[in-house]
């Protein structure tokens, strides 16, 4: 019996995505990077970090839900920039700050857009998602450098520059100036929101169905298109989010912003325990894979490992979680069968 409540125990901080798992990592790479450079540990490197993590966290939202409906999508970084770059650049032509309201619908009307683009695509035809958007992801990206613009702008509206420099937290420390950025609690509510959807509501739970076994959740009931299209309509209104803060942070717009991070984001997701083949995914995890990614880049850059190792390492990292998770499958597939035989042996 204690054996039994010790695994039992054991199972629930590993959380069912292996978030207790990842969590340790995450502290025993900290305690690692802080005993190798004290100021690692320090609130200024701890704010950047929290920095750093708000935009890929909110873009890896996006991708958390397609990936537990079973799905891949690559577009979203393209979808962001269009977004972003297109209010910036329609408020600075037309001559009027709209505000910061006005510019945040803009951005989750084109986003919804485009992001409909994809569902439509996907649910109508039944086509593969990565190469559906791999495909959109070019064209969206082609239509916005030859539709609306291809300059760099450094000046923003007034009322979004404004955003630039906002803080909840700015202090002086021994270590120098820390600050953290006003935009992680709009990122923190995000994450809140979700979770809520994918855990407590029907849309939530067709998802993951959908992502279990299409043919069965149409079976049970779900209407498999209409929940897709909808899905990527969110996501594409995520991505757009997404792009507003990362353009609010630089304090700059560009439409080759964002350009190549589908990998960290796509790498995030999959470390926190989301799995490639459909039906399994938390917001915690994807928060604790988004924080890795972000702990391992800053460890990196403290060492003085070059950016191109940094990709590497990503890459490492996504090719692990990868063969994790296919391992993981082909034991839970073999795990029945040995169960029988273990029966007929304590039987015999």
């Amino acid at each position: 019996m204690s054996q039994l409540l010790t695994a039992q125990s054991l199972s629930r901080l590993r959380g069912a995505n292996n978030e207790g798992v990842l969590a340790l990592v995450l502290v025993a790479l900290v305690i690692a990077m802080s005993a190798i450079n004290p100021d690692f540990f320090s609130l200024p490197i701890l704010f950047a970090i929290l920095r750093s993590a708000i935009v890929p966290l909110v873009l890896a939202l996006g991708v958390l839900i397609v990936i537990i409906s079973g799905g891949i999508d690559v577009s979203f970084p393209a979808i962001a920039t269009f977004a972003a770059y297109g209010v910036v650049h329609l408020s600075l032509t037309s001559g009027m700050d709209p505000g910061l309201a006005v510019m945040l619908v803009g951005a989750l009307v084109i986003g919804a857009g485009l992001g409909a683009i994809n569902g439509f695509l996907i649910a109508t035809f039944r086509l593969p998602t990565l190469i559906v958007t791999l495909g959109t992801q070019g064209i969206f990206r082609g239509a916005l450098l030859t539709f609306v613009g291809t300059r760099f702008i450094a000046d923003l509206p007034e009322s979004f520059a404004s955003l630039s420099t906002a803080n909840i937290i700015d202090t002086e420390t021994a270590s120098g100036q820390a600050y953290l950025h006003v935009l992680v609690v709009p990122a923190l509510a995000l994450c809140v929101a979700v979770a809520w959807m994918l855990r407590s509501t029907m849309f939530g739970r067709s998802i993951y169905a959908i992502g279990g076994d299409s043919e069965a959740a149409r079976r049970a009931g779900v209407k498999v298109v209409r929940t897709q299209v909808w899905m990527y309509t969110l996501v594409g209104m995520l991505a757009a989010i997404g792009g507003l803060m990362y353009v609010a942070m630089g304090r700059s717009a560009s439409p080759q912003d964002l350009v190549g991070t589908e990998l960290d984001i796509i790498a995030a997701v999959v470390l926190g325990g989301a799995s490639i083949f459909g039906g399994r995914g938390s917001v915690l995890g994807t928060f604790l894979g988004v924080l890795l990614i972000q702990v391992i880049n800053n460890s990196l850059i403290l060492v003085g490992v070059p950016s191109a190792w940094q990709r590497a390492v990503v890459g490492v990292l996504l090719v692990i979680g990868v063969a994790i998770q296919v391992s993981s499958a082909r034991s839970r597939k073999r795990k029945p069968a040995a169960i029988v035989q273990e029966e007929e042996v304590t039987h015999a």
